[in-house]
């Protein structure tokens, strides 16, 4: 579509030579309202049904099998704590950089760290992949059936509860509802960079002292 081009180059309404993404894939698509880029994983595809009980998708009537594995560690960095910061300026109680005071913890080296519950989720093809879960606690964790329309796709963040996806009805800066495929950038494949957030563009140095090169070349 014209969202695969550079400055979005105009070619009408639609794709061109379109494919339908897997369930399973990690997609770059933008907002159906403010089209700024998002990037989820899809879910469901056109004439299945989708809902969320308890916190597991029921995908055309069956749950997703989904067992726990190891715990996802993150260390606190400059990112997290920015956006602690930000919710405190705008009035929110962030008493945590983690999702909840919950989750943090120092490690035995005196890190400050986060410590949230991990699974595999499997799709019905046997595509597995990981999701972060944070209990029985969000909104999204209850969702009534829905059927996903024809041209149209629901996904989903790997981050369960801290993902505005199609759960929730589409808002500007906000989740993104049911998604439709003519909105579909392409699919996501790599991490080609990644920084903790403390970078700065006029310092160039920076740009390599504050990379995450545990996750720079990551496969998606």
């Amino acid at each position: 579509s014209k969202y695969s081009l550079p400055v979005n180059l105009p070619l009408g309404q639609g794709r061109v030579f379109a494919g339908q993404p897997d369930r399973g894939d990690m997609v770059i698509f933008k907002h159906p309202i403010d089209e700024t880029d998002y990037i989820k994983r899809v879910i469901a595809l056109p004439g299945d049904t989708i809902s969320v009980l308890g916190g597991q998708v029921v995908l055309n009537g069956k749950l997703l099998d989904r067992v726990a594995i190891d715990d996802f560690v993150q260390p606190v960095d400059q990112l997290m704590l920015d956006a602690q910061q930000d919710l405190r300026d705008r009035g929110f109680a962030a008493e945590s950089p983690c999702a909840s005071v919950k989750f943090e913890e120092v490690s035995d080296a005196g890190v400050r760290q986060c410590r949230y519950p991990r699974f595999r989720e499997t799709l019905p093809s046997g595509r597995t992949y990981e999701v972060l879960d944070f209990g029985l606690q969000m909104s999204g964790d209850s969702m009534d059936e829905v059927t996903i329309p024809e041209g149209k796709m629901f996904v989903m963040g790997d981050n369960r509860d801290n993902s505005q996806d199609s759960r929730f009805e589409a808002r500007s800066e906000g989740a993104v509802g049911i998604v439709s495929q003519d909105a579909l950038v392409g699919e996501a494949t790599i991490i080609m960079w990644s920084t903790d957030g403390s970078a700065e563009w006029i310092k160039p140095w920076t740009w390599f002292s504050a990379a995450r090169w545990g996750r720079i070349g990551s496969i998606l």
